[in-house]
């Protein structure tokens, strides 16, 4: 069982271990407002009264509201806490300690669990104390640096990259603390924050830096070490191509009925065509454009060159390789029932699926239906009415 006490930043990071079977979260409210989680608001687009992106990052859980600072709040947080195996805190260091649920006091009353605390830059040093959003982060660990058009301004990616990969780190650190735990008996405290993971994702670019002192650029689709790599302009979109090795070069300029560029002196070796970037890339942009997308697809199809379209989402989830390119929305029944509880709201939700295509399957295990699907519950508020839907996969129906 999981639990989970955060407003925003370890939303993400629960839905991996919800999905693999955490069948209950926890989520706190601000005392004064009662209003939810803040990604409540953030749209369009939105479902109801819910945004799309509420719907997102909470998939797969269930909720209670809870005021912490409230001792009967902490209280029901602290027996739930009890019965879990992990539980995820996203507040400034020393907060949750002030309020009774810092690792110390759960750690008394469940030894066993898996605490990890997610924060903005860590439990200790100058900026420890700052909240965390993920493009503040993004900026301050140099991705934005290393982001945009060549000689453009930073660029924030187009999804929450730093707040994805701590939460990959925060997965893999919790799976980890959980095989110590089966091995010892003994729960353990993680520490992971938004600063550290994004830096530890730097790679090759703070190589480049500590070693070599040199310093990053930003290169907008490009590689700064592989030539060609990139992105090329097409008659009526794009097409990323990228030539890795000299053999590859080659094929490249085959597709494009360009074989005298494989001999030239300028462009033989990688090394060569990185100090000859320009007048290279601007030679392979004019055959690009000559052609259509699929066109050029066609022509690159079984090459071994790595190539691929710059997808909308439409195509995206067009896409007959990805398993959701045969998606569908089906509904889940609930039964909500609400039950005093130290005078606070929680909800007891019973479920049955309903698949439009498939109706003998709607009575499937819960825990097959929790571990495969998008379950999406609201965050039900007293005197709310209840809105509620769940996006799954086809491979949930097979």
């Amino acid at each position: 069982m999981l639990a989970t006490l955060a407003r925003v930043a370890a939303l993400r990071r629960t839905g991996l271990l919800s999905g693999l079977g955490g069948r209950r979260e926890l989520w706190t409210v601000r005392p004064q407002s009662g209003a939810g989680d803040d990604t409540r608001t953030w749209g369009p687009p939105f479902v109801g009264t819910e945004s799309t992106y509420f719907l997102s990052v909470n998939r797969n859980k269930k909720s209670i509201a809870v005021n912490i600072k409230d001792p009967k709040g902490v209280k029901i947080i602290k027996e739930l806490a009890a019965v879990c195996d992990v539980f995820v805190e996203n507040y400034v260091p020393g907060k949750l300690s002030a309020l009774g649920l810092g690792y110390t006091d759960i750690d008394r009353i469940a030894p066993h669990v898996v605490y990890c605390s997610i924060t903005g830059y860590g439990q200790t040093g100058p900026l420890s104390q700052r909240a965390g959003y993920d493009a503040v982060a993004s900026a301050v660990s140099g991705l934005m640096h290393i982001t945009g058009p060549e000689d453009g301004d930073p660029v924030r990616p187009g999804v929450a990259m730093t707040d994805l990969a701590t939460g990959l780190y925060a997965y893999g650190a919790i799976m980890a603390g959980l095989i110590q735990r089966y091995k010892t008996g003994k729960g353990l405290f993680i520490d992971c924050n938004l600063l550290s993971s994004q830096v530890a994702c730097l790679t090759q670019v703070a190589a480049n830096y500590l070693i070599a002192q040199k310093e990053a650029e930003r290169w907008g689709t490009a590689h700064g070490s592989i030539v060609p790599y990139q992105a090329f302009k097409t008659k009526d979109g794009y097409l990323v191509v990228g030539a890795g090795n000299n053999q590859q070069f080659a094929t490249v300029c085959k597709i494009l009925n360009l074989p005298e560029l494989i001999d030239d002196s300028k462009y033989k070796t990688n090394h060569l065509r990185v100090q000859n970037r320009k007048e290279l890339i601007k030679i392979l942009s004019a055959r690009f454009e000559v052609a259509m997308t699929r066109e050029w697809l066609h022509h690159f199809e079984g090459s071994g060159v790595p190539y691929g379209p710059i997808n909308n989402m439409k195509n995206v989830f067009a896409e007959p390789q990805h398993p959701a390119g045969t998606s569908q929305t089906c509904y889940l029944k609930l039964t909500v029932q609400r039950v005093s509880v130290c005078e606070q709201t929680r909800e007891i939700i019973s479920f049955r699926r309903h698949s439009p295509r498939d109706r003998r399957r709607e009575n499937a295990p819960c825990s097959r239906l929790a571990a495969r699907s998008c379950f999406h519950v609201r965050f039900i508020m007293p005197k709310h009415t209840v809105v509620t839907r769940c996006c799954t996969m086809a491979s949930l129906w097979k």
